[in-house]
């Protein structure tokens, strides 16, 4: 591999050289056409995003449901008072993160609103720098272009950008980072760790493992340490900054700890097969390949063109056969250092389950990156190959379909694999006069429900609830505890045939609003929520419905229902209260 400046390569034609030229050799006009394309092309996803965020007047993404209700109390603190789960997602949410959206409410854009628009811009940065990696990596235009576009496919078809949650800003964060270190800028690779610790800590460890393999040099199978004073004031400028900022979350100790151990997660339903937070899972592929546990391997290769990166080590081998290949610049042994780093730290992850999150986190943004820009480069040397083998009229006829089929394809393949692309995950309020009842009680009401419906309540009705599916999340055990206990006492009361459990449950948890589904009370609603299944008060509500024995409070479901839908009864807890004096 050689430098960008001492290779020289014939291309055969004009449209050729337009395409397949290296920087700086290429007209500046194609640098600036497929920088320009790229933007677009980002562009058109995220209005697609956007045309979805906007298609109703009640629409959240699902994991904003979790990390952005409760920044509504930044524009009124009277809300979600004393709430146990505002109260838990706020303290997990990463200081940068928070600030931003509480900075953004300051000047009149509500966190919900935020939450939209973000998207799309973060697409646009990633874009801008995933273009500009690869052009330090192999400076030929067209693939950084097809990089850009991998990189953006696979994030809107898939639920981590749209989300604008801290997840959605590695790679707005990362990229300028890794530009920047590949320019040993220290001033700004120094910033962007700083602010990537700020909005999704975890991921400072893998710069810390890519700073840290900066150290060795590796040649002719042999590996060396590397004196250069350059290198060490470099790297210790930004381990340094990196090393700082996961010292103060190392010191930063949470209200609602410990993280749970994995003696403890193997113990729970909902880290089992089936469960919530299914970690845990019997097949071996499954386990390290997928979901939670694994590499995210489908993910990774998302689209299935990614799938090419993993020829580009086998065409590295063949210079003289593939031209474009002297082009690629020894700053590829990044990609290697990131895929290194990010295997350490899914390992380590592992051994130190649940303490550095989830295994996951590491590889799967990581490696999508890594294939992005991998089969990026690998497809332009094929390309290019491809372009100059059909030089003669018959074979220039078969390259021209071919590479046209494989445009087609390459540039439609979200809309193919998709029936509704970009995939937001955006969920719909359905139940607008609910929330317009529940948004005239007063703030500091709770209201309890084993409703799917109670998933939205905090979002679109600002109100508390007691617990609901989307905020089932297992990790910190001083938190999920509490959760957890309030979850059983809740069936255990609205399916008890005793009305006294009703009344303790009621003055217990401080309930003023009891949500049901007019259908809660047949075997088949409980057997089949996956969610509330695993629990023994299930099981026992299950077994005295299919024996004919009625729930206590299936008598009040008219007598003190407060307002009604076609579907729910929302009861008052003042008035059943009423009923047992």
């Amino acid at each position: 591999m050689s430098s960008r400046t001492s290779v020289s390569i014939t291309f055969p034609n004009r449209l050729h050289r337009f395409c397949m030229a290296p920087a700086p050799h290429t007209p500046k006009s194609a640098v600036i056409f497929w920088f320009s394309l790229s933007l677009t092309v980002a562009a058109v996803y995220g209005l697609g995003g956007l045309q979805q965020a906007f298609s109703a007047d009640l629409v959240v993404q699902d994991d904003a449901r979790q990390h952005v209700f409760w920044m509504q109390r930044f524009l009124d603190p009277e809300l979600f008072p004393n709430d146990l789960i505002a109260d838990y997602f706020q303290s997990v949410a990463p200081a940068g993160y928070a600030l931003f959206y509480r900075v953004m409410a300051g000047v009149g854009i509500a966190p919900l609103l935020l939450s939209k628009l973000l998207p799309p811009i973060l697409g646009l940065i990633t874009t801008a720098f995933c273009f500009g990696v690869t052009m330090e990596l192999f400076p030929v235009p067209i693939a950084g272009f097809t990089a850009s576009v991998l990189l953006n496919q696979s994030l809107w078809m898939q639920d981590g950008l749209i989300s604008a949650t801290p997840k959605a800003f590695v790679y707005p964060l990362f990229l300028p980072f890794l530009y920047y270190f590949l320019h040993k800028n220290s001033l700004v690779t120094g910033i962007c760790i700083a602010l990537l610790g700020l909005f999704y800590p975890q991921y400072v460890l893998i710069i810390l493992g890519i700073l840290v393999l900066q150290i060795f040099i590796y040649k002719s199978g042999k590996i060396r340490v590397n004196f250069g004073q350059k290198v060490f004031k470099f790297v210790g400028i930004n381990l340094t900054i990196a090393s700082g900022i996961l010292l103060v979350y190392a010191l930063t100790s949470s209200e609602f700890g410990p993280t749970i151990s994995a003696l403890q997660a193997r113990g729970l339903p909902e880290f089992l097969p089936g469960g919530r937070s299914q970690f845990f899972i019997d097949d071996p592929w499954s386990f390290w390949f997928q979901g939670r546990s694994g590499i995210a391997l489908s993910a990774i290769l998302t689209p299935v063109f990614m799938a090419l990166g993993f020829l580009l080590p086998l065409l590295l081998k063949f210079p003289k056969r593939f031209p474009l290949v002297p082009l690629v610049l020894p700053n590829i042994r990044v990609l290697g250092d990131i895929t290194i780093a990010a295997f350490v730290m899914f390992f380590a992850a592992h051994v130190l389950l649940f303490k550095l999150h989830l295994p996951s986190r590491y590889t799967q943004h990581s490696l999508r990156m890594v294939m992005a820009w991998t089969a990026a480069i690998a497809l332009t040397i094929l390309l290019d190959s491809l372009w100059r083998w059909g030089q003669s009229v018959p074979k220039k006829m078969t390259a021209g379909i071919i590479s046209g089929l494989l445009a087609i394809v390459f540039l439609f393949y979200p809309q193919l694999a998709l029936n509704n692309f970009p995939w937001t995950s955006y969920e719909r309020g359905k139940e607008p006069e609910l929330y317009a009842f529940l948004q005239q009680q007063p703030s500091d009401i709770l209201i309890a429900s084993l409703s799917e419906e109670a998933n939205n309540i905090p979002t679109f009705a600002q109100r508390s609830v007691l617990a609901a599916r989307e905020y089932a999340i297992p990790y910190h055990w001083g938190y999920y505890e509490q959760f957890r206990t309030r979850l059983q006492r809740m069936i255990q009361a609205q399916y008890s045939p005793n009305f006294t459990d009703l009344v303790e449950f009621l003055q217990a948890e401080g309930v003023d609003w009891w949500l049901i589904e007019k259908g809660a009370f047949t075997p088949g609603y409980l057997s089949y929520n996956r969610w509330l299944n695993p629990y023994a008060v299930t099981q026992e509500a299950i077994a005295n419905l299919k024996a004919g024995i009625q729930p206590a409070i299936t008598p009040l479901m008219t007598q003190c229902s407060g307002f009604e839908t076609a579907e729910f009864a929302v009861l008052s807890a003042d008035c059943i209260l009423t009923v047992q004096d």
